[in-house]
């Protein structure tokens, strides 16, 4: 479908493995010279999402111009380092951007019990209609990291055809192909460290809303959780409406939604990825569909994938994104 071609990633030599790409990816991307305006949705269940557009010094893209919704990872928010550079990417290209914070995510607690999850994509697509609203001459591209990954590859496949009425192009950094080998990957060795990182984030916005959660779930299993797995079957999946963890994992994991992806779609994932299994990447079913293009790098960590000397750095998997969506937003490459 595209004639894209991804530059090869060329990972820097002094930081082998991915747990090295993942940590120091973290580290020294930027998030300078960028100025925020927030704007706030309301949603059908009287909850609200916070919306941050971002100002990139000396760049004025033209009122036409497309826009690109960036979804951040597992409890990040819109301004986290990946998305800076990612706003700096498109906005040297003359493209837009916005990025979503999930509820909980914006630095104020939502009004209502649920959170978000990794299969929410209705309040994606609640934010796509306002985009669509406020910008109804500008084409609109989605792009995703890790959690929001999973949600964009999600979306895009459960609409099919219909996908077109929502975004020209996407793009999946680091997604997660089968949810419940990642989790029980996560549930052994060094893995671990980055289960109790997200986990001691997520505590205190447990206790701050447990009076909202009592009625739906075990507010102590919540907080005594120490694994993904413990977590999604006590929590994730009866706020969200899942039976179990692994019912959860099985309606959410986005290999069963690739062939009916109907969008040019980039996905950039590492097999060295520390938080997932890296036998899940479905091969023939990205090879099968034509709208598909695939960046299954060796080297690259979790949102890692740095280039470059000490100094000198470059963030393949950005650039990538920014020149794909480029490439269908503005039809050049």
């Amino acid at each position: 479908m595209s004639a894209f071609q991804l530059t090869p990633f060329l990972p820097s030599k002094w930081l082998p493995g991915g747990h090295t790409q993942t940590i120091f990816g973290r580290m020294m991307r930027r998030k300078s010279g960028i100025i925020f305006q927030r704007r706030r949705i309301d949603t059908p269940d009287g909850d609200f999402i916070d919306l941050d557009f971002p100002e990139v010094a000396g760049c004025l893209p033209p009122k036409d111009a497309p826009i690109v919704l960036l979804l951040h990872g597992l409890e990040g928010n819109a301004r986290r380092s990946y998305a800076c550079e990612t706003y700096h990417r498109l906005a040297r290209l003359g493209i837009r951007s916005v990025g979503m914070n999930y509820r909980s995510c914006s630095g104020e607690i939502n009004r209502t019990a649920r959170f978000y999850h990794s299969g929410a994509t209705d309040d994606v697509l609640l934010v796509l209609t306002r985009l669509a609203d406020w910008f109804p001459d500008s084409r609109r591209g989605l792009i995703g990291f890790s959690l929001g990954a999973n949600l964009t590859l999600k979306l895009v496949g459960e609409q099919g055809m219909a996908g077109r009425d929502w975004v020209d192009t996407a793009v999946a950094v680091s997604p997660p192909f089968d949810m419940a080998k990642s989790s029980d990957l996560l549930a052994r060795g060094f893995n671990r460290l980055y289960v109790q990182y997200f986990l001691q984030t997520l505590r205190p916005k447990i206790r701050t809303k447990a009076a909202l959660l009592e009625p739906w779930a075990d507010v102590e299993k919540m907080l005594a959780a120490r694994t993904f797995r413990d977590f999604d079957n006590v929590g994730t999946a009866p706020l969200g409406g899942f039976r179990d963890a692994d019912d959860y994992y099985q309606k959410c994991s986005t290999a069963q939604f690739l062939p009916h992806i109907q969008r040019p779609t980039l996905l950039l994932r590492a097999l060295d990825d520390p938080l997932f299994a890296p036998d899940d990447v479905p091969y023939d079913v990205i090879a099968a569909n034509p709208c598909l293009t695939a960046g299954i790098t060796p080297q690259g960590g979790h949102m890692g994938f740095v280039e470059g000397q000490p100094g000198r750095f470059n963030c393949w998997a950005e650039q990538e994104a920014a020149r794909f969506l480029a490439a269908h937003l503005l039809n050049h490459q």
